[in-house]
């Protein structure tokens, strides 16, 4: 099972050892950018999300798409 974006900083956060308001601090976002990030917020900025992936050496990239997936669909 691939994790959420959400369920991934969460626990990148606590394997090490931050709290939410030392990841803000370390990544150079907000407090709130955090908490939001954390409960799956639809809506973020792409710049702020990738600041905080590369404290974990990740960042969002554009991924391929399954097509057959989007027509087997009722």
């Amino acid at each position: 099972m691939i994790p959420t974006l959400a369920a991934f900083v969460k626990q990148r956060r606590k394997l090490l050892r931050l709290s939410q308001p030392d990841l803000a601090a370390k990544a150079g976002v907000g407090l709130r950018f955090v908490r939001e990030l954390e409960q799956g917020k639809a809506t973020l900025r792409l710049d702020k999300v990738n600041q905080v992936l590369r404290l974990f050496g990740h960042e969002l990239a554009p991924a391929p798409l399954d097509r057959t997936e989007l027509t087997d669909q009722p």
